[in-house]
């Protein structure tokens, strides 16, 4: 890594938004040391667009951290739970993954302080999703200030920052910057149930707000979809 650069802990899913948010790190300037968490999720192949995108945005590590959530289950996403397909409603989806956003940006914490970087990015968003609770800007305010708490580092003066920059975006928005910052949406993976011959499944909440966001965007969808 530079001397002269910082580092930041980048969240990386493989989803659209993680790989967008990993690119506006990269764009900012920062070494980026990506943290993947493979939960046991029914949509593994994300991981292997988690990959593909580290490998694309040349960061300086990226640690892919075994994690078994199935173990606790409550979710379609990690337990023997259908996956709603009718449309994004107005209550929180059986796809929520009980505390994920916390637990997760918990363990990007740890590596933060272990790695001496106080920037952690992660690619939430509060407009076009799914309404879980932890992508709200007041969590990830309360997880600032908690940080500071928690840690050695805070305690010593020297704070972490939660940098969502895509809190505010539509996914109109956010495929216009997969574009922008000249990487390719095909690289990630957003369906919660695939396909047969790795597709997208095309009706999920997930698959339905990428569709969406191209559409309005009026950008050509790379996804493959098994239906649309």
């Amino acid at each position: 890594m530079s001397q002269d650069r910082k580092k930041a802990i980048v969240l990386l899913s493989g989803g659209l938004d993680s790989m967008v948010s990993a690119a506006i790190a990269r764009e900012q300037g920062f070494d980026i040391v990506a943290l993947t968490i493979d939960y046991n999720q029914r949509h593994k192949i994300e991981l292997q667009s988690a990959v593909q995108i580290a490998a694309k945005l040349d960061v300086n590590e990226h640690i892919v951290l075994p994690l078994d959530l199935s173990r606790f289950g409550g979710s379609a996403l990690t337990d023997d739970i259908d996956v709603p397909k009718s449309g994004v409603g107005n209550e929180i989806p059986v796809t929520y993954v009980p505390a994920r956003n916390l637990i997760f940006l918990s363990l990007t914490l740890g590596l933060a302080e272990a790695r001496d970087a106080r920037d952690i990015f992660i690619g939430v968003n509060a407009l076009d999703y799914s309404g879980y609770p932890d992508c709200r800007p007041e969590f990830i305010e309360g997880f600032e200030r908690l940080a500071d708490l928690a840690t050695k580092a805070g305690d010593q003066g020297s704070g972490f920052t939660i940098k969502t920059p895509l809190q505010y975006m539509t996914k109109a928005d956010i495929a216009k910057e997969a574009r922008r910052l000249d990487i390719d949406p095909a690289l990630s993976w957003s369906c919660y149930d695939p396909a047969e011959e790795n597709l997208h499944c095309g009706f999920c909440d997930s698959c339905r707000l990428r569709q969406k966001g191209f559409e309005e965007a009026g950008i050509a969808d790379p996804t493959r979809y098994a239906l649309k």
